[in-house]
């Protein structure tokens, strides 16, 4: 029987609807681009007949004549693929078909589902909304068309074009999605009626736009066959997982699992989205799904799931396989983590392509916080290496040049944020090329991902690499390197040595592999991965990372100890990183130094400590973990880097305190400056002028008092704001309190006293360990089948009753994460996979997002927190 493998599945659901894509400009939102990046469906696309990709949000009139295949005819037929909601989409399809005047067909296909779209909150569509979709769109561009016609007219210009796409495009309706839809108000058939016919042919007069919108499931962003996350711009993604309330950390995360799942009228719109994803994501994979769920999150979308089935899913002839649904708020610890995995430094450290929808309306925004669901900005996965920099550094002048020259072809013909949008638009890199400067800006870092189907000598790198902690990673890709410099005959001179991979080592095989357009183009994989590998390794990157691994170390070993010495420590680090940025300020750099943690690092870690307190220290009367003497020194230690560093002030917690932090500042800046000169002037003349300030007590006074004042409100406001920081620091030190699964101690994330976070593992290992044991798991809810129902229910009585499934019984396991898995917990997912000794079962893992410790930042303290 064949394996599973999510990307073959995958891309034969884009053959599927080759008939559709046949002859049409096909165009992707951002979230659909980085799917078919780590898929590898571009050239599939291309090979099934598409005229061409082009990226919707930044659509343009070149788009027109991208096609070099149709003799430069107008394109009558367009396919939209978007992973978002169709209300959330409108305004680029609008943008789309106003541009392409000659269009006669447009094909939509989302990732979201008819019944999600009816049944997400604030959606303007009902229950047959592909219908209600297809006419609204149809009836927003005939009046579209018609209100152009009429300005067109009154200006006396005839080029409607113009019109089209300057004005009423649909950048006109950007404002909200209310507005996109509200001025339909009537059918109307505008072009019927035309007396000049300036969009199309004569033949065309008459013709209506016909519109049809279609369900395409599979989005996502495999990493390997059997690992896989959602896309980051894309709605399941972006949806809010919890409303704010006591029990919840972020809309990005699960709430406390505290034993009362949601009801159905209180369920976040992101609950049902990855309800629905998975559903159709079993059918199309042919596995009838035996539910478990561990966690209140994952006991509601297991409910969800269960009521979707019916007879007819449960009948149809599919391979059984099991379904782990897990909440993250049951191990944040993990993520937060800077782990052993030279895939999590990678995507730590790279820099990550600016999102697409990042200038999206603010009244969207608003009128989802009004609802209470806000939306999320998530990292775009797909990462931009710097290859050129990588390259070209260390060589002469010469060298160089000739260097650059030999990659123009592989930047151009690599790029796969350029090839998404505009062919047309290359870059003239010829006359940049005197200028080796220029290929280190910005703009110019290859952007793409590690995956694709596009050969790489039949290797996948990435998927080799999520096995691999960081040493054995790099040594892997030595080796590859090796044995691809043998393939092509090219020597290097290098000296090599066995067991480890330095910069020293890497960098000349890349340079080798990468000196000719031909070895360049047939080799990009292993280019790639290895240019990738090596700015991980780099000093900067390297010694911050190694720096958090001590401080995690000392925290572990702290919290073995007692809790004086872990809050003293935490309060070092605060004050330690709050002396980092001052001389960073001081001297013009706001960059913390190499190897050395900013206050941000340092929150980071205090969320780290205040878990580990809250797991090994009986709460205090104060509601924490520690004492209140020790809580008071971490939060001065905490008011003092923030009146010191006004920088620190974008922080979430300290929103609208900024302007006040840096007038602050610059008052204590300008007082010691005056009275440095006073303190001179007073040195150098006093006995020329005694009696200078002589009756000038009283004003002097004045003014220190109002000095006073205004520092002392601006501490207490501040103080204020550390307070409610502290309150949700202890809202984290309860999770093992909170979350009834972990009470029982059997998956409690216990810390090592040994120092070594290393030897310590995540909730997945030991949840997998029990369950591939067949041991009993407190919390773990097994969700009926609907025959299991029945059986249960009715034939129970006659003793046809059925036996609760395990997880250890299938060969198929999928484990899912809401709400995001990052890359230590694959490798420990295979490791305890492999200790089970059970190689007959397939692992298939997958999460919301892929999670970084920076990622965790901004779900627990940043922007996307309820801090």
């Amino acid at each position: 029987m064949a394996l599973v493998d999510v990307i073959k599945c995958c891309l034969d659901s884009i053959r599927q609807i080759s008939a559709h894509i046949d002859g049409a400009i096909v165009y992707l939102d951002a979230g659909c681009t980085e799917s078919f990046q780590f898929i590898g469906a571009l050239p599939l696309l291309l090979e099934l007949g598409v005229c061409a990709v082009c990226s919707l949000e930044n659509m343009s009139s070149f788009d027109m004549v991208v096609d070099l295949n149709s003799n430069f005819d107008p394109a009558r037929k367009i396919v939209v693929i978007t992973s978002r909601l169709l209300s959330d989409a409108h305004r680029y399809i609008l943008r789309c078909l106003s541009t392409h005047q000659a269009v006669r067909r447009c094909t939509i296909f989302t990732s979201i589902s008819e019944a999600a779209h009816s049944t997400y909150p604030g959606s303007p569509l009902g229950p047959d909304a592909f219908r209600e979709y297809e006419s609204l769109l149809v009836q927003d561009y005939d009046e579209l068309v018609k209100r152009c016609e009429t300005k067109s007219r009154q200006s006396g210009d005839s080029n409607l074009k113009e019109n089209l796409t300057l004005e009423d495009e649909g950048w006109s309706q950007l404002s909200s999605i209310e507005e996109d839809i509200s001025h339909i108000k009537a059918s109307s058939s505008a072009r019927d009626s035309y007396e000049d016919n300036p969009i199309g042919n004569a033949e065309d007069v008459g013709q209506k736009l016909v519109v049809s919108v279609q369900h395409f499931p599979l989005i996502l962003c495999p990493f390997s066959p059997r690992v896989f996350v959602l896309p980051s711009e894309g709605s399941v993604a972006e949806a809010c997982l919890s409303t704010q309330h006591e029990d919840s950390l972020s809309p990005g995360l699960p709430p406390l699992s505290t034993g009362s799942p949601s009801d159905g009228d209180d369920v976040a719109p992101g609950v049902t989205l990855t309800a629905q994803f998975l559903y159709h994501l079993a059918a199309k994979m042919d596995l009838k799904m035996e539910i478990f769920s561990l966690g209140d999150l994952s006991k509601t979308v297991g409910k969800l799931l269960t009521d979707m089935s019916s007879l007819y899913d449960v009948g149809r002839r599919k391979r059984s396989a099991g379904l782990l649904l897990i909440d993250r708020t049951l191990d944040l610890l993990t993520p937060c983590y800077h782990g052993d995995s030279l895939v999590d430094r990678i995507f730590s450290s790279l820099p990550r392509r600016e999102r697409k929808t990042s200038s999206s309306p603010m009244k969207v925004s608003q009128t989802e916080l009004k609802l209470g669901h806000p939306s999320l900005q998530r990292a775009p996965l797909d990462v931009q290496i710097p290859l050129a920099k990588i390259l070209s550094e260390e060589d002469s002048k010469t060298e160089n040049f000739q260097l650059l020259e030999s990659i123009e072809a592989f930047l151009q013909g690599w790029n796969s944020r350029d090839s998404a949008c505009q062919i047309v638009e290359l870059i003239n890199l010829g006359s940049k090329l005197h200028d080796a400067e220029s290929l280190h800006s910005e703009s110019e870092p290859l952007s793409g991902s590690f995956v694709s189907t596009e050969n790489f000598h039949g290797t996948r790198y990435l998927e080799a690499m999520l096995d691999r902690r960081t040493k054995d990673g790099a040594i892997l890709i030595k080796k590859w390197l090796q044995e691809t410099l043998r393939q092509e005959n090219i020597s290097v001179n290098v000296k090599i040595r066995s067991g480890f991979a330095t910069k020293s080592e890497l960098q000349p095989m890349i340079k080798a592999l990468a000196k000719t357009q031909s070895s360049s183009l047939r080799n990009k994989g292993i280019i790639q991965m290895a240019a990738a590998t090596l700015h991980a390794m780099d000093e900067l990157h390297s010694a911050k990372w190694d720096a958090f691994i001590s401080a995690e170390k000392i925290l572990n070993v702290n919290s073995g100890d007692t809790s004086q010495s872990l809050a003293a420590q935490i309060c070092d680090l605060i004050n330690k990183s709050a002396l980092v940025e001052s001389h960073g300020q001081k001297h013009g750099n706001m960059e913390p130094l190499q190897g050395l943690l900013a206050f941000q690092d340092a929150l980071l870690l205090t969320v780290t400590g205040y878990i580990l307190a809250g797991e090994n220290f009986p709460t205090s009367g104060s509601g924490g973990p520690f004492s209140w003497q020790e809580e008071h020194f971490l939060k001065e230690a905490i008011v003092d880097a923030v009146l010191e560093n006004p920088a620190v002030a974008k922080l979430k917690f300290l929103h609208g305190l900024t302007e006040e932090l840096e007038a602050n500042l610059i008052k204590i800046k300008s007082r010691e400056t005056k009275e440095e000169s006073l303190d001179h002037l007073q040195s150098n003349d006093f006995d020329d002028d005694q009696w200078g300030n002589w009756g000038d007590e009283d004003a002097d006074k004045n003014i220190n008092k109002e000095q006073v004042y205004g520092d002392m409100q601006l501490k207490l406001e501040l103080r204020d704001r550390v307070d409610n920081l502290f309150k949700f620091l202890h809202k984290l030190s309860n999770l093992k309190k909170k979350n009834i699964p972990l009470r029982e101690g059997t998956l409690t994330l216990e810390s090592t006293f040994s120092g070594d976070p290393y030897s310590s593992k995540g909730l997945l290992y030991k949840l997998l360990t029990r369950v591939l044991g067949k041991y009993d798991v407190p919390g773990l809810e097994y969700h009926s089948s609907t025959v299991g129902r029945i059986f249960k229910s009715g034939f129970g009585r006659f003793g046809l009753g059925q036996a609760k499934p395990t997880l250890a019984d299938q060969n198929i396991i999928l484990v899912f994460i809401i709400g995001g898995i990052n890359g230590v917990e694959v490798r420990e997912a295979q490791e305890a996979l492999s200790e089970s000794g059970r190689p007959d079962i397939e692992l298939i893992l997958g999460g919301t997002t892929l999670l970084t410790p920076n990622d965790m930042f901004d779900l627990l303290l940043g922007n996307s927190s309820y801090v």
